[in-house]
């Protein structure tokens, strides 16, 4: 996390709502447009935006900076609230399997950072990992499969989902970090 955001962090755990402003201005559009990738629906997204920066507020979760990037472990928290978000709202005229099915092409990796140059170390870390993590690491992070979903679409028991997913982050980690990009993958 850069200094900025760190002074920022620490003055937000105090419940500095100036803090918590300048993070939203920063972060809001990286929010967002990963939270739209994920539900293909601009008002579920902005409930994700507002569920996200309550959380900082709320401290539901607490960000340490020995594990990460601060941007990684926020879009993890995107991750999960926009998943939580869709499966509250089943009702809704959508199910994930529409919303992968609309989707084009896959969402780059790029997307997913900020600057282009971490974007070019993500994507050149990717190709470290071996076809079948490369696989999983898209369909859990950027499809917004279940583990369970995962192993019955690829047809292999839930262990090895999980076992995959968890040495790919692990590779993506060590990869990250030799190439000096922190490398919070999680």
């Amino acid at each position: 996390m850069s200094k900025p955001d760190e002074e920022l962090y620490r003055r937000l755990l105090h419940k500095d709502k100036d803090a918590l402003e300048q993070l939203y201005d920063k972060y809001e559009k990286l929010v967002f447009s990963f939270s739209y990738k994920m539900t293909n629906n601009h008002g579920l997204s902005e409930e994700v935006v507002q569920d996200v920066f309550m959380k900082l507020w709320t401290q539901k979760g607490t960000y340490d900076e020995s594990k990460g990037k601060f941007s990684s472990w926020l879009l993890t928290i995107v991750r999960n609230a926009a998943i939580d978000l869709m499966r509250k709202k089943k009702d809704t005229p959508y199910e994930l399997d529409e919303r992968d099915a609309l989707q084009t092409n896959e969402p780059s990796i790029e997307e997913m950072y900020e600057s282009k140059e971490e974007a070019t170390a993500v994507r050149q870390s990717m190709k470290v990992l071996k076809e079948d993590q490369q696989k999983v690491i898209r369909l859990f992070y950027f499809d917004a499969k279940s583990h369970r979903e995962i192993a019955e679409q690829l047809d292999v028991p839930l262990g090895t989902v999980k076992g995959r997913i968890r040495m790919a982050l692990k590779h993506l980690q060590t990869e990250m970090t030799e190439r000096g990009r922190g490398g919070d993958t999680t």
